[in-house]
């Protein structure tokens, strides 16, 4: 999404072409893919994610030098955002990958629910132990079994922006949303729009009230709220749609205005600050915005595209949300044990490294060397996210059921899509997420 959105993550949806390769007949255990022997010759592996664009591209790097590790032949396929979805009608159909990078933790719970994952089996668990923090391993276990491994981070809470477009305007980085917002309406009088919002990818929308909703109602709400514990009626929500309403309903701050917004895409909002016919000085997402802004406009990550940390609202602390995607394997895939093999490769610094090096990638695996990130901005925005610790919450809308949290045209995003579209009544919007939680949660 996941990054995840999202994770995100997350960049539309792209056509299913989900046909698995021949899996060899040899035997034999799958050693460490850092063993380099090819042991693993004749074997293929499919992973299934919801990455697309210059995000797949640069995970296949990572499968590529699996491949030259291990001799397994590896394909990728993006199931778009509904990985739920698509990953159970394979299933269904006899046909599932072999390994699913799961962009929500409730999708990654769900999938384990439903049986359709293996464990991490003890060579993988030890690497994962020996290289990621214990919150990370926590995401990635359902009732005391480790199934996911953390590949990929998103450090949710950076706001984008154009340093020519600020420099033009005579501003600087804000300190304070209000600032943000008034310094975005000085942007637009220099006859530039302030902001590039996403609001046809609904995913990008729950990472905007989480960032105010963090940073209004505090750590504690938000994790009561993230377990519905508290309903969406709370009042804690209600002043949280109202302070981003005020975004949403303001056109001289959204570029193209509302009905902009909503036929804007995530790679679409990022091309409109860092394109060649710049639309719009800032656009709020996850770190990922770079890898675009890198690969697709060749633009100069700390340089003319920098980003500033969202800023806190009214009385409250900076906020820090995070996301990720989490390798899985399924028990239903045709080469499981290859499948085992590749997240072993996966949890290695090594891997980590090959993303990192090309750009777009945070990695929670706290052995990468921070060399290893191409650009001091990558580094010192890895670097913020393992260090912010307990501080850090993981996105609300990746926890939730994928009925709610995850889903296309359903639940949380298309009810905040909705309320871009009319944000005139936060308390209505409020009872209506409610509604769609409840349902989702069973509760």
């Amino acid at each position: 999404m996941m990054m995840r959105r999202r994770t995100t993550l997350l960049t539309g949806c792209t056509a299913l072409v989900l046909a698995l390769g021949a899996t060899a007949c040899g035997g034999g255990e799958p050693v460490a893919a850092g063993g380099g022997d090819k042991s693993l010759d004749g074997q293929s592996v499919t992973v299934a994610g919801v990455w697309s664009g210059s995000e797949q591209k640069n995970f296949q790097k990572v499968l590529d030098a699996f491949t030259e590790k291990t001799g397994a032949k590896t394909q990728f396929v993006s199931t778009g955002d509904n990985v739920s979805t698509v990953v159970g009608s394979k299933i269904e159909g006899g046909n599932a990958p072999d390994v699913v990078m799961v962009p929500q933790v409730g999708v990654l719970k769900q999938f384990a629910e439903n049986g359709w994952l293996e464990p991490l089996d003890k060579k993988v668990g030890a690497t994962v132990g020996e290289n990621f923090a214990d919150v990370w391993q926590n995401y990635g276990t359902v009732d005391g079994e480790l199934y996911g491994l953390y590949f990929k981070a998103a450090h949710k809470s950076t706001v984008w922006y154009s340093a020519e477009a600020l420099e033009q305007a005579g501003v600087t980085p804000p300190k304070t949303y209000d600032a943000m917002l008034e310094d975005g309406r000085t942007i637009s009088d220099s006859g530039l729009a302030a902001f590039s919002v996403a609001g046809q990818d609904g995913w990008t929308l729950t990472d905007w009230f989480e960032n105010v909703y963090l940073s209004q109602a505090g750590p504690e709400k938000y994790d009561a709220l993230a377990a519905h514990e508290i309903k969406w009626t709370d009042p804690t929500v209600v002043e949280a749609l109202t302070t981003l309403g005020e975004l949403f309903k303001d056109k001289q701050l959204i570029e193209g205005g509302q009905k902009g917004a909503l036929n804007t895409d995530f790679p679409g909002s990022v091309e409109k600050v860092f394109g060649p016919e710049a639309e719009a000085a800032m656009v709020y997402e996850g770190d990922f915005v770079a890898g675009v802004a890198k690969d697709q406009f060749g633009r100069n990550i700390g340089t003319d595209a920098n980003f500033f940390p969202f800023p806190p609202v009214g009385d409250g602390r900076a906020p820090v949300v995070s996301g990720g995607d989490a390798a899985v394997v399924l028990k239903d895939g045709k080469n499981g044990k290859a499948g085992m093999a590749l997240l072993e490769y996966l949890a290695t610094p090594e891997a980590a490294a090959v993303w990192a090096e090309a750009g777009g990638f945070l990695s929670p695996n706290s052995k990468l060397d921070p060399a290893s990130y191409g650009d001091d901005v990558t580094r010192a925005t890895a670097e913020s996210l393992i260090e912010a610790g307990d501080s850090v919450r993981f996105d609300m809308s990746d926890q939730a059921p994928a009925a709610f949290g995850g889903t296309k045209g359903a639940g949380e995003w298309k009810i905040l899509q909705d309320f871009l579209r009319d944000p005139s009544d936060p308390a209505k919007t409020a009872a209506e997420l409610e509604k769609a939680a409840a349902k989702a949660y069973g509760n």
